[in-house]
C-alpha cells in the first residue's frame, strides 16, 4: 500500500450477562466517549475531527428495523456519513480501512454492538437459514457447530479432551483481562462433565450470552501518528465466504478461512505465520472452532490443531499464543466478537495488556460469521 492506515485508539465495555441499565445507544456511547476522551476528537466537518463512522449491528438483534439509526447521535451519523455493516464487527473495521483507502475520509469511527440478553438467540439463527428446507428443522448455530465439530472429530481424529483445552487455557487467560465476563480456573473434566447441548458440545465448550460494545478509531498514516505515538497498522486483509448450504461444505475443513489468510499474508508479506506473527486473537464460538482455525491460519497443518494445542505453543506463555484475552469463550456478545479480536490484538501491540501482554510486534485478527464459520476475515496488523 502507497500509504498505511492505522489503528490510533480502540475501547471495550465490560462484556456482561446482561446489561438492563442501558439501551443500546447508551451501550455505544460508553466506548465512543472513552475514544473521545483519549483522542480530542470531536465528530466536525471541517477536516480536523472524524469524518465519518462505520457501526455494526443487525435488525434482528436490536429488534429495530435499521438497526443503526438509534445509535446515529453517539457515532456522530446525524446529517453525517454513516455506513452499517450486518455482518460481523471486523467487517466493520475492515469497511473503514477501504473508506480510507478509497481518499474519501481521513478519521473514520467503528462501533459494533449487541445485546444478547434481551432475545432468543436460536431463533435469530434460525433466520439465517433457508426458509424452505431448513427453517422448519429448527436449525441454530449450535446445532450445526456441533455437525462440525463431529465431522472434524471423524476425519482427523480430534478428541473432546482437545478441545476442552482450549475452554480451559482461555478461560484461564480471560483471568488476567479486566474485560472477560467468565473468567475461571477449570479443569478438564469440568468442562467434560458439563451440560450437554448438541453432541458434542457441551455448555463450556460454546461462548456465554453476553452484552457489550466495541468501537475504534483508524486514520490515515499522516493524522494517525498525530493522534497517537503508538498506531497500529493494518498491513493485510482478506475474506472469503463459504457456500450457503451446509451439506454442500465438507465441514471437516476450512477452505474459506484458508483463502482469506492467504490473501491477508499476501498482503501483508506474510510467509510464515507461525514465526512472523507473534500473537493471535481468533473468534472461537465453540472451543473445537480454535483448532480448526489455528489450522485454517497456518499454524500447522490440517488435523493437527489438536496436537498443538496439546504442546502448549498457544498458551499465552507459548510459542504462539492463542486469545490471551480469553478470547469468545469467556463472554463476547454476536457482532462484536470480530471487532474486539481486532482491539485486542492493538492492546497487545501498543503494550497495554496488562497482565496477559505477550511480546509481539504483529498480531492477527480473524472474525466471522454465518453457522460453522461461514464467512471468514482476517487481518495482519504490525507496529
Amino acid at each position: 500500500m502507497s500509504e498505511r492506515i492505522g489503528i490510533v485508539a480502540v475501547a471495550q465495555t465490560k462484556y456482561q450477562k446482561s446489561r438492563p441499565d442501558v439501551r443500546e445507544s447508551e451501550l455505544v456511547y460508553e466506548v465512543v466517549e472513552k475514544l473521545l476522551t483519549e483522542t480530542g476528537l470531536r465528530f466536525t466537518d471541517d477536516g480536523t475531527g472524524i469524518d465519518a463512522a462505520v457501526t455494526c449491528s443487525h435488525d434482528h438483534w436490536d429488534g429495530v428495523t435499521i438497526s443503526s439509526w438509534p445509535i446515529a447521535d453517539v457515532t456522530g451519523g446525524h446529517l453525517r456519513p454513516e455506513e452499517k455493516v450486518a455482518e460481523d464487527g471486523i467487517f466493520a473495521a475492515y469497511y473503514a480501512f477501504i473508506q480510507i483507502l478509497s481518499g474519501h475520509y481521513d478519521v473514520v469511527l467503528v462501533t459494533a454492538h449487541t445485546k444478547e440478553s434481551q432475545t432468543s438467540k436460536n431463533l435469530i439463527e434460525n433466520s439465517s437459514f433457508d426458509p424452505v428446507y431448513h427453517q422448519m428443522l429448527g436449525l441454530d448455530y449450535t446445532m450445526c457447530a456441533a455437525l462440525q465439530a463431529k465431522r472434524y472429530m471423524y476425519k482427523y481424529g480430534i478428541t473432546e479432551e482437545q478441545c476442552a483445552r482450549v475452554v480451559v487455557k482461555n478461560k484461564k487467560n480471560a483471568c488476567k483481562n479486566p474485560n472477560a465476563q467468565e473468567p475461571a480456573e477449570l479443569e478438564i473434566g469440568d468442562v467434560l462433565s458439563s451440560r450437554p447441548l448438541a453432541y458434542p458440545i457441551r455448555y463450556l465448550d460454546k461462548k456465554p450470552t453476553s452484552d457489550g460494545a466495541c468501537a475504534m478509531i483508524l486514520a490515515r498514516e499522516e493524522k494517525a501518528k498525530k493522534l497517537t505515538d503508538r498506531p497500529v497498522w493494518i498491513e493485510g486483509v482478506g475474506s472469503c465466504y463459504e457456500g450457503y448450504y451446509i451439506g454442500d461444505r465438507e465441514l471437516g475443513d476450512c477452505e474459506n478461512l484458508i483463502k482469506a489468510a492467504k490473501s491477508a499474508y499476501r498482503m501483508a508479506g506474510i510467509s510464515d505465520p507461525k514465526k512472523e506473527i507473534g500473537v493471535f486473537e481468533i473468534s472461537e464460538e465453540y472451543s473445537y472452532q480454535e483448532l480448526l482455525w489455528t489450522e485454517g491460519l497456518g499454524l500447522c497443518d490440517k488435523g493437527r490443531g489438536g496436537t498443538l494445542i496439546e504442546s502448549g505453543a498457544t498458551a499465552l506463555d507459548g510459542e504462539i499464543p492463542v486469545n490471551p484475552s480469553g478470547g469468545l469463550l469467556s463472554g463476547v456478545p454476536t457482532n462484536v466478537a470480530g471487532l474486539s479480536r481486532v482491539a485486542e490484538a492493538v492492546i497487545q501491540l501498543q503494550g497495554k495488556g496488562g497482565d496477559r501482554q505477550v511480546s509481539a510486534r504483529k498480531a492477527l485478527a480473524q472474525g466471522m460469521c454465518g453457522p460453522c464459520g461461514q464467512l471468514q476475515c482476517v487481518m495482519v496488523l504490525g507496529i
